[in-house]
């Protein structure tokens, strides 16, 4: 249902406040506002999804952006070029971190403004969602003098949550941990964090160069984008200090060749790369409302042959006062790669693809999908939640089953399900009803 609010009567400032509390204590990651000819539409992701949230009338709609424009500090005149800007504030009770973008369209200026949650970063590794074994290999990652540590994953997908808690628990007295970070998203006490600013030349590649003389034992790059930054991280990690970093990759061998793409030399990614986690996002299931349901032949062969396990019942989502659409929150879906002496051989001696994915996804590795379907499996996500975000390939497809089919087949059997608690359910009201054909009909 959207949100109403009545704009002759109430002041475009205390609408952009309402507008900002509310999604906040929704547990909205973005808020959009979308110009559109007859109105200016305001949606809400949720949990990942946009959903409709409130229409600003034309009337209203530039003095709205002009108000979000001076809280986040840009320049209200420059209608014609992107700008970014931030916002921090308390409101009602209610403490806001907020990273505001605008760009120009053909309609007006869009304007997204991104909410920064802290709370999944000071919980803690252990909340992250790690599964025991893989939590256990990135303690060891961590513990690790020196060496670089990858965070990837696409856009959204909890990288800085990671990168953040991983400082959290190397933040000690004795540690001198410096980071440089386009945007800050996160001040830490006893952190030396910097703000890159490439209108003034302090870029990544610069500010890296002077951090080595700074004397640290931990840096952490809020981002590696080029091949400059790639190859001093690189060397950075071999002279003594343990790097973290993010990379926009799928998966673990992605990114090993995604970092010799930027033309990092084989001998130096070899020493130096000591981890991988690779991430995505899956709705989490209600805890309240969830009901089981029975896999159907696709699913059953899958669990057998991914987990090597036989699961007959799968959780589903129903939907309920709480979560209004079967899910509350998400989960993240982890493959951790530890490199070993072994993988490191095979990236110094250029070793083919094909045998460094067989080195990769060994024994030691839970994929991506593996912990997919472990978290189906107890309940914490649902199959086709798992199946939307992850690509299944070669052997793991059984060479008929494209994801559209897959995820047909899955609602083929929600929906009998739905049918067969329909049917019992009409049954047991016609059982209680008495059978009025064989009453004996008398004449007056």
């Amino acid at each position: 249902m959207l949100a109403r609010f009545d704009f002759e009567k109430t002041p475009v400032v205390e609408v952009v406040n309402e507008i900002l509390i509310d999604a906040s204590k929704r547990g909205a990651s973005d808020i959009h506002f979308d110009p559109q000819p007859a109105h200016m539409k305001v949606r809400i992701r949720i949990d990942g999804a946009l959903i409709d949230y409130c229409e600003i009338p034309n009337a209203v709609k530039k003095n709205l952006i002009t108000r979000i424009k001076i809280i986040s500090g840009m320049n209200i005149t420059e209608t014609r070029l992107p700008q970014d800007g931030s916002i921090k504030d308390r409101l009602k009770d209610v403490d806001l971190d907020l990273r505001v973008s605008s760009i120009p369209t053909s309609e007006g200026e869009k304007v997204v403004i991104r909410i920064l949650d802290y709370s999944m970063s000071l919980s803690g590794i252990e909340n992250l969602g790690f599964s025991e074994y893989n939590y256990k290999k990135v303690l060891k990652m961590i513990s690790v003098p020196n060496g670089i540590i990858l965070v990837t994953g696409a856009t959204g997908s909890g990288k800085s949550t990671t990168v953040y808690s991983i400082l959290q628990r190397l933040n000690r007295e004795e540690t001198n941990i410096i980071s440089v970070e386009d945007p800050i998203e996160m001040d830490i006490e006893g952190i030396n964090q910097i703000q890159t600013n490439s209108e003034i030349g302090l870029d990544f590649a610069t500010s890296l160069r002077s951090i080595l003389r700074q004397d640290p034992n931990v840096i952490m790059i809020g981002e590696i984008r080029d091949t400059e930054t790639a190859k001093i991280a690189v060397r950075a990690s071999i002279t003594g200090h343990l790097v973290l970093s993010t990379l926009h990759t799928n998966d673990s061998l992605n990114t090993i060749e995604r970092l010799l793409d930027m033309e990092v030399e084989r001998y130096l990614l070899a020493s130096s790369l000591t981890g991988i986690i690779s991430q995505k996002l899956a709705r989490r299931l209600c805890q309240n409302c969830r009901v089981t349901r029975p896999t159907n032949d696709y699913e059953t062969n899958l669990f057998r042959k991914v987990l090597n396990k036989e699961i007959k019942e799968v959780y589903t989502s129903e939907g309920c006062e709480t979560c209004g659409n079967g899910y509350h929150g998400r989960i993240a879906l982890h493959e951790v790669l530890l490199i070993d002496q072994e993988i490191k051989d095979a990236i110094s001696s250029g070793t083919s693809r094909d045998k460094l994915r067989s080195l990769v996804y060994g024994a030691d590795v839970t994929t991506l999908l593996q912990d997919g379907l472990e978290k189906v499996a107890n309940g914490s996500t649902t199959f086709e939640e798992v199946l939307k975000l992850i690509e299944l390939e070669g052997e793991d497809a059984f060479g008929i089953y494209d994801l559209k089919t897959a995820l047909d087949s899955t609602n083929i059997v929600i929906e009998n399900q739905e049918e067969n608690g329909r049917t019992e359910h009409q049954q047991q009201q016609n059982e209680a009803i008495p059978n009025n054909n064989n009453v004996e009909t008398i004449e007056l």
